[in-house]
């Protein structure tokens, strides 16, 4: 072949090439996170929902955040209104907030959507021969050291352990705890009559439980021991006991029903272990991590880490076990959990009726979020 022939073709490549490398430039992902404010037509189907109902989850968040400088303003607005209709609950988050896309990693915009619940469970004060599984309060032997009381960079990040001598060791796991109920000897609430039972509530941090007169009274979330949450669900995949897309709170609670021994060491595989409070009044639903009342299928949990508590996020995803029904909404960031890690991650709460349990315990659906976050933040970046 000529040299003209090879002159050419090199730079044939080298054009390429650039071209290439412009192309990949051009569509770099967005980095994970909160992305640029965009515009409310940008905004997945905004004008569909029914934003009155999302009011109360606002004045619940408000109830937190008054005195905050982004939202002070926003706080006197909303109290100012009583009852409004869709249309002025829309035009009312249009006018204090403004939309932001969120991103995983690799600039992915969609994550998992899952759901939790309140579950009625049942009861006694005393112990016997059907209430023999300890539903515990927080005890004092439970250590929290702040972090970011000696390094400001690590505020919120808490650690938890117990005073061993003059050294403090971790906390007793799962595993421990169920081994030996003499290690929180005193510290117990009520009694249960179903371990399984016991440890879904683990799992969803409040629930109702009926005690044997038939009075019923709620439990909130405590605290808990500072191990790190692990599913059992993906546990049971990892051992081929169940597929990947079996796995439901059904499909778990059944399989620890057919294999009671077995049962035994897969729960103590989750070393996560959650201390809880009697909440005297359970009409008045669970209160959140923002220590703000849960509004059903309106209060998700989220990863602290990137979304501050309170705030309004869009949320799209669809209803659970129905790809084709959409369920785009208004939500707050009004509680966390163990298992919710990640950018593009939320938990919906949806309440503590039998539809509730239904719709939390089989929803896994993929779903993006856009956090409204308030103009006055926006302006003082």
């Amino acid at each position: 072949m000529s040299a003209h022939y090879w002159n050419l073709l090199r730079l044939i490549l080298l054009a390429s090439a650039t071209l290439l490398l412009g192309a990949c430039a051009l569509f770099k992902p967005p980095q994970p996170g909160i992305g640029k404010v965009l515009s409310w037509d940008k905004v997945d189907d905004w004008q569909t929902d029914r934003h009155a109902e999302a009011w109360p989850a606002l004045l619940h968040s408000c109830a937190a955040l008054a005195k905050k400088a982004d939202w002070q303003q926003i706080c006197q607005a909303a109290t100012g209104i009583e009852n409004p209709d869709d249309l002025l609950a829309r035009q009312f988050f249009e006018k204090w907030f403004t939309p932001h896309p969120v991103y995983g990693a690799g600039g992915k915009p969609t994550g998992l959507i899952t759901g939790y619940y309140e579950p009625l469970l049942f009861g006694s004060f005393e112990p016997d021969q059907r209430f023999r599984y300890p539903l515990y309060g927080r005890p004092d032997s439970l250590l929290i050291i702040d972090l970011g009381d000696r390094f400001p960079e690590l505020k919120n990040q808490r650690l938890r352990g117990r005073l061993v001598g003059d050294k403090v060791m971790p906390y007793f796991s799962r595993a421990e705890i169920d081994a030996d109920q003499t290690i929180l000897e005193g510290n117990e609430l009520l009694w249960l009559d179903d371990r399984d039972a016991l440890f879904f509530l683990h799992i969803q941090g409040s629930g109702r439980v009926q005690l044997p007169d038939g009075r019923v009274i709620g439990v909130g979330y405590a605290d808990q021991n500072g191990h790190v949450y692990r599913s059992i669900g993906k546990i049971l995949v990892e051992r081929g006991a169940l597929a990947l897309d079996e796995v439901t709170l059904f499909t778990i609670r059944e399989w620890l029903r057919m294999h009671p021994e077995e049962a035994v060491e897969l729960l103590g595989q989750n070393p996560s272990y959650v201390f809880f409070v009697l909440r005297e009044d359970p009409g008045q639903g669970p209160v959140g991590s923002m220590n703000v009342p849960l509004t059903p299928v309106r209060s998700i949990a989220i990863d602290p880490k990137l979304v501050s508590l309170g705030v309004p996020i869009w949320l799209s995803t669809h209803y659970p076990g129905n790809p084709d029904q959409p369920m785009k909404r208004l939500v707050f960031a009004q509680d966390t959990g163990g298992a919710i890690k990640g950018n593009v991650r939320a938990d919906v709460f949806w309440g503590h009726d039998n539809n509730a349990e239904q719709a939390a315990g089989t929803m896994k659906s993929p779903g993006s979020l856009f956090v409204l976050l308030p103009r006055q933040h926006n302006l003082q970046q």
